[in-house]
């Protein structure tokens, strides 16, 4: 195995609440036990706007703060840091490593954090100084450079130094698929590009599952498709970003596995349930945050979305109180059996993918039964409605439209053991899936 130390200290700057321009909040420091410490700055401590980078995990204290539990960083400090692919792209410009030999590198987590790119999701960033801040940026290149890029990266080849400098923009942004960061007038966007593996068009697939929960009445971050060299790209619109008179503001935010106090290892023990209770304890909004949560639940079991693991899941931090981000990453799974599980618990131990789970996880999210029956009866209509529409948006073929009714969108299975007045939402469902199958309108099932 290749393994590459880097530096043992790191600078974290944060953008406060309204501010364009960063500060220096405090310092990582590699302990003698190999964990990732942090401790604020004097200067930050002493200024009156000052925020916790999170609270509880980071409260504005003096002295070094080691990581809780078994986490071997401070989990609002890891949200900040590059996943699968942006860890990828690192590797192959540090240590070169090929294709399938990438996989072999292991870099320290600093590493990761110093090399990836300064527009990382969120409002902070990581600097070699307390008293300079230079940002890592992208060169500005097309859509079609960048999907050669990511191609090349994907292959293990080498990267011309325009192309290198544009793709590690993305880096910090997580994440397994192929993405980069683009900037578009008064919007800032994210990029995802066809993977080499993809045995469906999976970026039109979470084009069609973002828009339709978007008719369905959920809180989503809006999305658009483009093409560049003969490839769909699905174009995401950032939430952490506002342009002010000033410049661009950056909205700090958390992921459910921070909210949670869980690292990666520790993922599968996340839990709906348990993030309602920090929901009513500590969200603006709690009430209606409960009813959205439910809603999205219910909307990637109609989707197939099983990937609702603690990172796609997020919520602004604003020093005092969190608020929930719009959802993003609703991508219908490639499933081969007929059971599926969501990745994340839904109530107890249970986190099959099925709507009767959801009913009755209902009380959880303050719903009655009927209620909740309410919800996946609207979100029902809603795909029926907007189902032919959408697919067109996209430019989705007529197989992959079968393709993706039946399998993942509306999967029988997601309707098993519904009993009572509560099997009218099968039968709802059924008929939607045959009017598709068949080559006919959903909205006359």
């Amino acid at each position: 195995m290749i393994s590459k130390r880097r530096p043992n200290d790191a600078y974290v700057w944060i953008w406060l609440p309204g501010r364009t321009d960063p500060v220096v909040a405090g310092r990582l420091l590699t302990g003698a036990d190999g964990r990732l410490q942090f401790a604020y700055g004097q200067s930050y401590l002493g200024r009156r706007d000052a925020i916790p980078i999170y609270a509880p995990e980071l409260p504005l204290e003096r002295g070094q703060q080691v990581p809780k539990g078994l986490l071997t960083m401070p989990s609002c400090i890891r949200d900040g840091s590059p996943d699968a692919w942006g860890r990828r792209v690192i590797i192959n410009r540090l240590v070169g490593a090929k294709g399938k030999d990438a996989d072999t590198v292991t870099l320290d987590e600093l590493t990761y954090l110093m090399e990836s790119g300064s527009d990382r999701i969120g409002a902070l960033d990581f600097q070699a100084s307390a008293t300079e801040y230079v940002p890592r940026l992208g060169a500005n290149v097309p859509l079609e450079e960048l999907i050669e890029a990511a191609e090349r990266v994907e292959a293990g080849r080498t990267l011309t130094p325009d192309l290198e400098q544009a793709l590690n923009h993305g880096t910090s942004i997580g994440g397994a698929r192929p993405k980069a960061l683009v900037e578009d007038g008064a919007k800032k966007l994210i990029a995802k590009f066809s993977a080499s593996n993809d045995t469906y068009s999976m970026v039109k697939g979470e084009y069609v599952a973002m828009r339709l929960a978007m008719h369905a009445g959920l809180d989503v971050a809006p999305v658009r498709m483009a093409r560049a060299a003969h490839k769909d790209v699905l174009l995401i619109e950032r939430f952490d970003r506002v342009l002010s008179g000033t410049g661009w503001e950056r909205r700090a935010l958390v992921s459910a596995l921070t909210i949670l106090e869980l690292d990666e290892m520790l993922a599968r023990y996340a839990a709906y349930d348990q993030l309602v209770e920090v929901v009513n304890q500590r969200f603006t909004n709690a009430g209606a945050t409960r009813r959205e949560l439910f809603g999205r639940i219910v909307f990637n079991i109609l989707a197939g979305n099983t990937d609702d693991h603690a990172r796609n899941h997020a919520a602004f931090w604003d020093g005092t109180a969190l608020t929930l981000t719009p959802a993003y990453d609703i991508c219908p799974q490639a499933r081969s059996g007929r059971e599926a599980s969501q990745a994340m618990l839904i109530a107890g131990e249970e986190n099959h993918s099925r709507i009767a789970v959801c009913l009755d996880a209902a009380p959880i999210f303050g719903l009655s039964r009927k209620q909740a029956v309410e919800v996946v009866e609207h979100q029902l209509m809603r795909i029926a409605r907007f189902w032919t529409e959408t697919c067109d948006e996209a430019e989705v073929t007529e197989t992959d439209r079968r393709l993706f009714m039946g399998r993942q969108f509306l999967n029988p299975y997601a309707f098993e053991g519904l009993t009572g007045g509560d099997e009218a939402l099968q039968r709802l469902a059924d008929r939607i899936r045959m009017a598709v199958l068949s080559g006919g309108e959903p909205t006359q099932a």
